[in-house]
């Protein structure tokens, strides 16, 4: 048996963010489970689909160097976890979005 989907309140974005190249940069990308939208927030980037508003994924920048730690919602949790499997995953950006593109566990609340 399924259980429902939660819905999600719409997240009010903050448009001065927009001018953050990082920010623009994660826009750009193609997810092919959906378009997200981006909202620079706490020393981090939090990462939400643009259709349900759900959750996503965080990439908080690592400290002197272009590497992201990759983070996902976590349910049981209801906050903000590391997703690799021996502790962080931290990594550039690109390779940060391919990662969060082709994992399930980012994507188990749209």
């Amino acid at each position: 048996m399924r259980r429902p989907r939660a819905t999600y309140p719409r997240a009010t974005y903050n448009i001065v963010s927009m001018t953050d190249g990082i920010v623009q940069h994660i826009e750009r990308f193609r997810f092919t489970r959906g378009a997200v939208l981006v909202e620079r927030r706490n020393r981090g980037y939090s990462l939400y689909h643009a259709a349900s508003g759900a959750p996503v994924a965080r990439l908080r920048p690592n400290a002197g160097n272009d590497r992201f730690e990759v983070l996902y919602w976590s349910l049981g949790k209801q906050r903000w976890s590391s997703t690799g499997p021996f502790g962080r995953a931290v990594l550039p950006l690109d390779d940060a979005l391919r990662f969060i593109a082709h994992e399930d566990i980012f994507w188990v609340l749209i």
